[in-house]
């Protein structure tokens, strides 16, 4: 029996987000720490199967509730389905002849959930993967995330931005430009202008995340979208000084310098905090970083912060500020 196999890394973004959203500009790194894996191979069936988190069986109404309140109701399974659709839909319209084989499909996530790491996308593109490998189809890797962000934009409503996807695609440390003067359309898709850096111009970072307050993504996303949809001033004009950051910090980086990548990581969550709801323990997180001397931002739509670390002594002191319920790590970029 042949194995189709793929795995897709979790992601920091570092600099730009939320803009991405917003035809903005975005830096942001993958990191080998934490992956969703997906395994597909032919079956008699189209099956689905996840890993223990999410299950359709409980033990009491009590369990229930449990596990919707930590991980919400956006499963692998509902992921997986729509991105089966968006994959079959993209293909009819591409004039893509698939064969009538079936398949099962298994996923198995290590991502901390609901805590800003791109936990869905990740299973989204390693199952889009799985399935270009199954039917033999070549999709470019520069609509592949456009692709990936339809599952969740067009089939599950779910408000969100292509830093994610693309840079899981592409792998590595990536910058990328959503400005509207910027986009090309492939298969069908539209994709913006993405360039990979080496992940070693980065100097030493921390991650720290709690998954007791991580809360849905779209939470977030889906309040700013409405008030972006309205034309508030406050709203665009903040995310355009954030995707501002974004392209100073690149080109920075280009020359070999990081030394003002401390103050852009504090704009960047300051402009965000203009703008955004921020519940208070996810705002505590990164008022604890910096009252030890770190620079602080959400890696995505909080739950997770991220930052320069200047010593290895930090990462100690950071766990003992943050205390039991979170855990403080040196993600390993690339």
């Amino acid at each position: 029996m042949r194995l189709y196999r793929n795995k897709t890394f979790a992601r920091i973004g570092l600099l730009g987000n939320p803009s991405d959203g917003y035809e903005g500009k975005s830096l942001s790194a993958t990191i080998r720490n934490f992956w969703a894996s997906v395994v597909l191979y032919e079956w008699d069936q189209v099956e689905i199967i996840t890993n223990g988190d999410d299950r359709n069986v409980f033990s009491s109404v009590s369990d229930l509730v449990t596990n919707v309140a930590m991980l919400g109701y956006y499963g692998g399974v509902r992921l997986i389905k729509a991105t089966i659709k968006k994959f079959v839909e993209f293909c009819e319209l591409n004039s893509i002849e698939l064969h009538d084989r079936n398949f099962s499909v298994r996923c198995e996530s290590n991502i901390p959930r609901q805590v800003g790491l791109a936990g869905s996308s990740a299973i989204v593109i390693s199952t889009l993967r799985c399935l270009q490998d199954f039917y033999d189809v070549q999709i470019p890797s520069a609509v592949l995330p456009t692709l990936a962000l339809s599952v969740e934009n067009d089939e599950l409503g779910i408000s969100a931005g292509l830093q994610d996807r693309v840079v899981q695609v592409l792998g590595g440390l990536v910058y990328m430009n959503f400005a509207k003067d910027q986009a090309q359309t492939l298969c069908g898709l539209s994709h913006g202008l993405y360039a990979n850096l080496d992940p070693t111009l980065l100097p030493p970072m921390f991650l720290a995340y709690n998954t007791q307050i991580g809360s849905p993504t779209e939470v977030l996303h889906n309040d700013l979208r409405e008030r972006y949809n309205q034309g508030s001033q406050n709203v665009v004009k903040n995310l355009e000084k954030i995707a501002d950051i974004a392209k100073v910090a690149y080109a920075s980086l280009l020359t070999g310098s990081t030394f003002n990548l401390h103050s852009f990581i504090n704009q960047n969550y300051d402009l965000r905090k203009e703008i955004c709801k921020i519940p208070k323990e996810h705002d505590r997180m990164v008022e604890v970083a910096r009252e030890i001397g770190l620079c602080a931002k959400f890696t995505g739509s909080g739950g997770a912060i991220v930052g320069v670390l200047p010593n290895k002594t930090k990462l100690g002191e950071l766990e003992t500020a943050l205390g039991s319920s979170c855990a403080v790590i040196s993600p390993i970029l690339g």
